[in-house]
């Protein structure tokens, strides 16, 4: 027990589990937290797997971060019990017999005499200390005589204490919210209802606003959300970056945003290979077949739409970001039952793959525009440890204004 106790109250395992935790939370910092395994496969590729295997995208609910947090409370506990009990002797216990030769070895000493009994004695030095706010306390020698203890800012001695203190505080938020906690995203488009998972109440998006710099990058992102319990409305807030909208223990941040491209429409013109005069422009959504009053085109749909085309494992075709930097539109055409077009469009490439698998095709398409309702990501997180948290943080400001502000005060003397 005893060699478990001294490994525990060590400072150099104290400093080891630091660098420890402090490394695992800068891998917590960088990568992503809580997000979908599509979208680290995509940021990540074949490191997606290790990271989900060694819980590297759940870091803070993991097992292995809660053991070194615990085994870190562990031997804060320990380090703290082990001193505490001879600085509470020192601060609040009683006044050693000692003497005055014990008084001559110390560092910080004076001597003078007084022509008086040592009763009037006594008072005569007891009373400026009491005035000046020491607690005084009275011993009898061997020798004979009078010992005093004086004492002042006696809670000065327990800063480091009060430090550790705080940190146990915020271990056990960090404990409480790694294994309460709660998070999810929420992908609303304007109008659009979610219920809050585990919740008994729903977030409406009533709208959403992006703001740009002038250089054209994205400034802010706010977005107007309404609480709905019950069916009825209960708080309409706005949401934007660093300023998250609290209700019944939940926070909803806004997190990201982008475009609901499975319902994109898209503009095309229909260009023919024997009059390169003709030129007819149609307006359709991705997944929407609609007629096209010509002779050698009856119908024209575009089947899927992919905003940063690219292909995938198996020759698939996908999206590699939700970005729209390489646009494409797979589109097909029909003159009666035959159809006279396939085949993948791109705006960037106009020229490439057109009519890949139909033979001398009578037409061809240009992809001239697209776009897409926009959506806002709220991620509503709980948080049960947030008070703890907040309350320890609290405490090791108290605890350091005590260590370095409040130093304690001690005069010994011997009559």
């Amino acid at each position: 027990m005893r060699p478990v106790w001294k490994l525990f109250s060590s400072v150099k395992l104290a400093i080891a589990l630091i660098i420890l935790i402090t490394l695992a939370s800068i891998l917590g910092t960088l990568i992503p937290q809580g997000r979908s395994a599509a979208e680290y496969a995509a940021r990540y590729g074949g490191l997606a797997g290790l990271f989900g295997s060694l819980q590297l995208v759940r870091l803070y609910q993991s097992g292995w971060y809660l053991t070194l947090l615990l085994l870190f409370a562990l031997n804060i506990a320990v380090c703290t019990a082990t001193r505490l009990g001879a600085k509470w002797r020192r601060a609040f216990g009683p006044a050693a017999a000692t003497d005055a030769q014990a008084l001559a070895l110390l560092k910080t000493k004076s001597k003078f005499r007084l022509a008086l009994p040592l009763a009037p004695a006594r008072e005569r030095v007891a009373g400026p200390l009491r005035s000046r706010g020491y607690r005084v306390t009275e011993a009898a020698p061997s020798k004979g005589g009078l010992a005093m203890l004086a004492r002042k800012k006696r809670l000065g001695w327990f800063g480091s204490d009060v430090v550790h203190l705080g940190l146990l505080v915020i271990l056990a938020g960090g404990f409480t919210s790694g294994l309460g906690g709660r998070r999810a995203d929420l992908a609303l488009l304007e109008g659009q209802t979610a219920d809050v998972p585990r919740a008994a109440f729903q977030v409406r998006l009533d709208k959403f606003e992006t703001e740009f710099y002038p250089q054209g990058g994205v400034k802010d992102w706010k977005s107007t959300v309404t609480v709905v319990e019950a069916g009825t409305p209960v708080l309409t807030r706005v949401v934007e970056v660093n300023h998250p909208l609290s209700y019944r223990g939940f926070s909803f941040y806004q997190s990201r945003a982008g475009w609901n491209w499975d319902a994109s429409r898209v503009e095309l013109l229909i260009k023919k290979t024997a009059d390169p005069s003709f030129s007819k422009a149609v307006s359709l959504k991705a997944g929407e077949k609609v007629p096209v009053d010509d002779p050698d085109v009856g119908h024209v749909a575009v089947l899927r739409f992919v905003p940063d085309f690219v292909i995938g494992e198996g020759t698939k075709a996908q999206s590699r970001s939700q970005e729209p930097n390489n646009p494409a539109a797979l589109v097909e055409a029909w003159k009666g039952e035959e159809r006279v077009f396939s085949g993948w469009v791109f705006a960037k490439y106009p020229d490439f793959g057109q009519g890949h698998g139909a033979a001398k095709s009578p037409v061809s398409f240009v992809l001239r525009n697209y776009a897409a309702a926009p959506f806002s990501v709220l991620e509503a997180a709980k948080d049960p440890g947030a008070n703890l948290i907040w309350l320890g943080c609290l405490l090791v400001t108290a605890g350091l204004f005590l260590a370095f502000y409040w130093p304690p005060r001690e005069i010994r003397v011997v009559l």
